[in-house]
């Protein structure tokens, strides 16, 4: 069986055009224990913004969840005819993590020998398919929670099955666990990811990095894989790059900096700043790093929560960047709208979010143009 690397499909950047951002409905009472109030409020206002450049896929488990989703979004005044909304149960909302990982490819070009004369057409997308051009496709890894963390998770690891149906488009199965907030990629070949992450034995124990790097280039076609060494204080993910580092161009790094010596995360984020120095793409050209700012020590109930700036998300026509009330937020907006011109950088008051442990790029997963 052909990978989908040899099948000629990359996974995109996040910055390349969506046909669509996929949510699940936040339900989990033990995800935000004491704060579960104004998060269905969260969601509605990610939706309120996604809205206006693309669709919105969202996942409820039952027809109870639909209306009260609908009932906000009405309530709210947010154009609801651009949201899409599926009956695929789920025992959390971390989309990012439990989703697929969208792949594309350009439509090959097929040729056809006659007598005296080559005739080359495009290659027809899959035949069920209502997408034309690019050919989208789906990757379903496995997703055990982080590890093993929360159980159950038998429903999360069932979404990208469900979404293929949902689509109806080519689906590439692969038993290594993976999440989508422990990667990151510019869409030319370079992926980013940490030690912490991928070779913790929680995930993937029989394989070793050469097999897991092999499998990232097999199925989303990397061939430059950038580890940096481990995330932030409070990421019960084992440190995934999306609150540390990610890529806003094909040649630009933001990462994440603490810039007092005497937090929990500075040496972490130097050492992580050090390694960024020093990587190269995919064609050996040394990469741009921009230091991105944090929003400070964010505590609740007296754990340290994993807030950072670096967990936004890159829509069509606006970034969604978690704020903290934080003298820095300014400086991140700043920072990110400098990068995306033609993008409204729209800062989203995370505070209560982050007591789940995530933020923005944790609940959202791009489901490119096709």
């Amino acid at each position: 069986m052909q990978t989908p690397r040899q099948l000629g499909y990359r996974m995109p950047a996040e910055w390349e055009p969506h046909e669509a951002t996929w949510l699940s409905w936040p339900h989990n009472i033990e995800t935000w224990p004491g704060k579960m109030e104004p998060i269905p409020g969260i969601w509605i206002e990610m939706i309120r913004h996604l809205v206006t450049g693309e669709k919105v896929h969202l996942n409820v488990n039952d027809e109870e969840m639909e209306k009260e989703a609908r009932y906000l979004l009405k309530k709210a005044d947010v154009n609801s005819s651009r949201v899409l909304f599926h009956r695929i149960p789920t025992d959390d909302c971390w989309m990012r993590d439990c989703g697929p990982i969208f792949v594309v490819r350009s439509a090959p070009l097929l040729c056809k020998e006659g007598v005296g004369e080559v005739e080359s057409r495009r290659a027809l997308p899959h035949p069920t398919s209502p997408y034309k051009g690019e050919e989208l496709a789906l990757t379903h890894w496995k997703f055990n929670k982080w590890g093993g963390k929360y159980p159950p998770w038998d429903l999360d690891d069932a979404v990208p099955e469900k979404i293929e149906k949902a689509l109806q488009i080519p689906s590439f199965k692969n038993d290594m666990v993976l999440e989508g907030g422990s990667i990151d990629v510019n869409g030319q070949g370079t992926l980013l990811t940490t030690e912490q992450c991928l070779l913790n034995k929680n995930r993937n124990p029989h394989l070793t990095k050469a097999g897991i790097e092999r499998n990232l280039g097999d199925y989303l076609g990397a061939t430059n894989i950038l580890w940096l060494k481990e995330g932030i204080v409070g990421d019960d993910t084992d440190g995934h790059i999306d609150d540390i580092a990610r890529f806003v161009n094909p040649t630009t790094v933001v990462t994440a900096v603490e810039e007092n010596p005497h937090d929990e995360n500075y040496k972490i984020l130097q050492e992580n700043l050090k390694r960024l120095q020093r990587m190269k793409d995919q064609n050996g050209k040394p990469l741009k790093i921009i230091p991105l700012p944090m929003p400070g020590a964010v505590y609740y109930e007296g754990h340290r929560l994993p807030a950072s700036y670096a967990n936004f998300y890159i829509a069509n026509k606006v970034v969604l960047l978690p704020t903290y009330h934080h003298a820095n937020d300014d400086r991140a907006r700043a920072i990110l709208q400098d990068f995306f011109p033609d993008r409204k950088v729209i800062g989203i008051n995370a505070t209560d979010f982050v007591w789940g442990l995530g933020a923005f790029h944790c609940v959202t997963q791009q489901q490119p143009a096709g």
